[in-house]
């Protein structure tokens, strides 16, 4: 039975921080690539960040590129994103989601664009959700 946990949401003032984890039971976590999506209120799902596992490739999404980390802890089978610099506009429910994802389906390093990376249609798996809110 495959189970993403996503916890670590809050509420923060502009500026703050957060991190949040995303804990994976299930699945060969070294042949999965972990993402993290948010929906705000009346928004689409869009992508924010994704780690592929097989070979560390890392994407972001331009709006938060620099200000986010994402990381990822194979032998406790948890990825983590580290907010930082928050703002209102950050606010939404923070999902994660695994799709496999072994060089032998996504290729080498390099391979695939961001919005590839991020297609959430071809995530496999999904966490119930973690609400963040970021208050002006």
């Amino acid at each position: 039975d495959v189970q993403l946990q996503a916890s670590g949401g809050g509420l923060v003032q502009a500026g703050g921080s957060l991190r949040l984890s995303c804990a994976a039971s299930g699945i060969s976590f070294d042949n999965y690539a972990i993402a993290w999506f948010r929906q705000a209120p009346g928004k689409e799902r869009e992508g924010v960040s994704c780690i592929s596992n097989s070979d560390s490739s890392i994407f972001y999404s331009d709006y938060v590129k620099g200000r986010f980390t994402i990381s990822s802890d194979n032998a406790k089978n948890t990825v983590y994103l580290q907010m930082n610099n928050l703002k209102p506009e950050d606010t939404a429910v923070y999902y994660c989601a695994a799709e496999y994802a072994p060089v032998s389906v996504w290729g080498p390093v390099g391979s695939i664009t961001t919005a590839q990376a991020m297609d959430l249609y071809e995530y496999d798996y999904w966490g119930r959700g973690t609400q963040v809110t970021v208050s002006s």
